[in-house]
Order: structure tokens, then sequence, then C-alpha cells
């Protein structure tokens, strides 16, 4: 896999061709942080104004879709207005799919419904790319085979699953397969806690990217499992996956923890290792990350592999958390705006 040659993954035709990325990240499933619902959480519909509350609640599994209709059009409306180019659709059990309705949550959208969507979405001048986390530290959309990591049954359903999303977005250019957060810590609160280590973990990601790649797609991840695994990290992983590190901090220079350092500078070592990379910023936690994530990375990655930038808000798409979004929103418009 480490020898892919990049041509391998043609890149479509049209506009979207030579575009710099300016992509968002918007969940129709929010269930991937919990693999229950304690007793606090467990209404079927959040009802509260609170974005906060809205986030706490979310992050508990929910057997019903968690997702306003109306707040979607909304933002995917704005994100196009302002220069943005790309949305990336976390669908986890949000779809009810044909090679298997039953991972699918109540008021999970049809196959049919999912397409004439993305109709919608591409009419806006926004090409919609599919995500699906498959970290075990995310796996709660899978439903009863998020108890089966690494089975043949587990590799049926991956590769059925990744077959029928390609098909539903008609080949697009990258499929974006999670990969983050897999470590005991991130599923401390989880009622089954699985993570995979060594040869099992790249096993399996090879053959996620090989269901993803055979079909002249190219693969997409979060970079983070170099943090813990640096060596083996730039010996194994292919030069074909798009490479998405994340930082959420203020500190891109003076730093006044090790921890933070060591994420910022990551961009820079898969920049050295010569990584294409799609950098991820992020409002959950402060206004100005996504402008400094371009700032620095603009100077660090080379512009042949810097191939855009991510905004992320982790936040549901639901009312309580419209303004969240929509700042989100804006700060990219605020780099698309000053780089022109």
């Amino acid at each position: 896999m480490a020898n892919v040659p990049q041509s391998l993954f043609a890149e479509k035709s049209g506009k979207q061709k030579n575009d710099f990325i300016w992509a968002n990240l918007l969940h129709l499933s929010y269930n991937m942080w919990e693999d229950h619902t304690p007793a606090p959480y467990q209404d079927s519909v959040f009802t509260g104004n609170d974005c906060r509350e809205a986030y706490l609640w979310a992050h508990k599994y929910h057997p019903d879709l968690s997702f306003d209709k109306k707040m979607w059009d909304r933002l995917l409306i704005r994100m196009a207005d302002v220069g943005m180019n790309m949305v990336l659709i976390d669908l986890g059990d949000g779809v009810k799919y044909d090679s298997h309705p039953e991972i699918a949550v109540n008021g999970a959208w049809s196959p049919s419904q999912l397409k004439k969507e993305l109709k919608t979405i591409r009419e806006l001048g926004l090409e919609p790319i599919p995500k699906l986390n498959f970290s075990t530290g995310h796996k709660a959309w899978l439903g009863p085979y998020q108890r089966m990591i690494s089975s043949d049954t587990y590799y049926k359903v991956c590769s059925n699953l990744i077959h029928e999303v390609i098909d539903l977005f008609d080949k697009p250019r990258f499929f974006h397969l999670g990969m983050d957060e897999e470590t005991a810590e991130n599923q401390r609160t989880h009622q089954n806690v699985v993570v995979r280590q060594g040869d099992l973990w790249w096993h399996d990601f090879y053959f996620l990217t090989e269901q993803v790649e055979k079909q002249n797609v190219r693969s997409w991840i979060w970079s983070d499992y170099v943090w813990s695994f640096p060596d083996e990290f730039f010996k194994k992983m292919p030069k074909s996956v798009l490479q998405s590190n994340w930082y959420y901090g203020t500190q891109f220079e003076k730093f006044d923890n090790a921890l933070n350092e060591k994420y910022v500078r990551i961009y820079d070592r898969l920049e050295e290792h010569g990584f294409d990379q799609v950098p991820t910023g992020s409002n959950h936690s402060n206004d100005i990350n996504f402008r400094e994530t371009v700032t620095y990375c603009e100077k660090k990655i080379a512009p042949e592999r810097l191939k855009g930038f991510m905004q992320t808000v982790w936040r549901p798409t639901l009312p309580a958390c419209q303004q969240k979004h929509i700042d989100a929103i804006d700060q990219v418009a605020e780099v698309i705006r000053n780089r022109s």
C-alpha cells in the first residue's frame, strides 16, 4: 500500500479539479462518542436552547436521529455564500443502507433521500465527501457490529458499507475513514472498550483503505495515530492517504506545555515526510484556532502538498448549536476574504 502511486486516484473533472479545499465537517449522525445512554440523557429529542447541554446530550448514544434539516440547509447555503467548496458528511447510522439497514437509527435517511440531498449540495457549488469513522473509539454507529471488531463479519460489513456509500456519492474524490482516538482513555466511559494495537491496527487500516482505493477513490484520515507511534506511522503509512492532523489550541509558536507543541509540530513532520495534508482547525474551544492554523500551515507546508483546510465544530446539527456552527463558517469566511 505504501507504494500505491497517487496517479491512481484520478481527480474528478470540472470546476472542483483544481480547487483549494475549504471544507466543513457536518454531522448527519452523531452516534460516535458513547455506546450507551445514561439515565439523565434518555430523552428521545433534545428540546433545550443551550448548546453546551445539547453537546453533552448528543454525545450519548441515541436510537433516534439527532438532526435538524432546516438548520442543515441554512448552514450549507451560508457555506456556499462565503466561498467554501466542500462539506464532509459524517453519515454513521444516519442512513438506512440497503446493505445493512439494521444499523440505522429511527429517522435515518433512505439511500434515495441521501442521493437527492447530494444533488442539492452539488447545485450549491459544494463538493460532498462521505465520512464513516472506523476507529474503535467511535464505533457506536455500527450497532451490533461494534462488538465484532476485526472479525470476518466486521470486515464484510465494513466492505459492504464502503462500497455502497461510494456508489451513493457517485465515486467521490475522497472517503474519510476517521481512525482517530483509538485509545483506552478515549473510551473510559464506554461499556465496551476495544483498542487494536500494532499489526492488527495496520491490518484493519490497510483493509479499509483497500476497499476505498480499489474503486479509484482516495482515502482520508485523521492523523493522530502518529502522535503515539511516529516511527511506525512514517514507516507504514501510504503516501496515497490524505492526512488531516488536528490541533484546536491557540499556541503555535510559544508553548506552555510539550503536548501542544507535539500536536502542532506534526504538521511539520508530515511535510518533512512528503504527505499531502488538509490541516484541521476548530472553534470547539476558541475562536482564533482556524485562522492561526491557516497562518502556521501555509508557512510550513509546500503548496503542492497543502490541499486545503477543514473546519470542525464538533457540535450536533441541532438548533441549540446553530450559532456555534455559523461562527465556525464565518471564521473560514474571514480567512478566505483576507487571502483574496
